[in-house]
């Protein structure tokens, strides 16, 4: 698949999360978030909690959950505590959405927390 195509996949993706996400009482606070340390798809709040979420689309909903690795998860959380320094926020959470072709997105709450 060309590097043109995963990008149109990828921001496909972050839409549908948006989306998926707004539904559920969130505000967009950044998408694509770069920090120098690393990059957040979605930065959302909700109230006084503020939620770093990344976004994954694969063939099966099993590989893009697999998808989500420890080295990535790492520069998620730096990249959000480089947001936070500057946007602040109380409550924090590390969430994921998950997509693959013909199924329901799946937003997976509190997926990881860094170490």
């Amino acid at each position: 698949m060309s590097r043109e195509r995963h990008e149109r996949d990828g921001r496909r993706a972050e839409r549908l999360a948006e989306l998926l996400l707004r539904l559920k009482g969130f505000q967009i606070a950044a998408r694509r978030y770069r920090a120098p340390v690393g990059e957040i798809d979605l930065v959302c709040r909700r109230g006084g909690l503020v939620v770093f979420v990344e976004v994954k689309r694969r063939s099966h909903l099993a590989t893009a959950g697999e998808a989500v690795t420890p080295r990535q998860r790492e520069r998620i959380a730096r990249a959000a505590e480089h947001w936070l320094a500057h946007h602040g926020g109380c409550e924090v959470r590390f969430d994921a959405v998950l997509l693959a072709p013909r199924t329901w997105p799946r937003h997976v709450v509190d997926a990881w927390r860094p170490t």
